[in-house]
């Protein structure tokens, strides 16, 4: 059986793959896009916060609330963009494209 970090790791590979895939279709809405690449920011600020929870306080990162809050700021701030990305790309489809009455 797998670890919970290999789990992790390999996960890293289909989301890249969805990451290449929206990238090239050049029909997901920039911001979407941008808020997407943005949890890679947060992937890669929690793997050493992560690290330094376990040797710093010899705890899982979950367990340090100042800490796993910074790391999840990431996380909460990616998905904002997306929304905002989403929310600019339906508006703009409406304007566009007025309810016909």
């Amino acid at each position: 059986m797998l670890s919970k970090d290999a789990l992790f790791a390999i996960s890293l590979f289909p989301y890249l793959g969805f990451l290449w895939f929206i990238t090239r279709s050049g029909k997901f809405p920039r911001l979407g896009l941008i808020g997407f690449y943005l949890t890679l920011v947060f992937v890669g600020v929690t793997i050493p916060a992560g690290i330094y929870a376990k040797q710093a306080y010899g705890e899982a990162l979950a367990n340090i609330d100042w800490l796993h809050g910074s790391a999840e700021f990431f996380l909460t701030l990616s998905n904002i963009v997306i929304a905002l990305g989403f929310a600019r790309a339906i508006a703009i489809h409406q304007q566009a494209n007025p309810p016909k009455s």
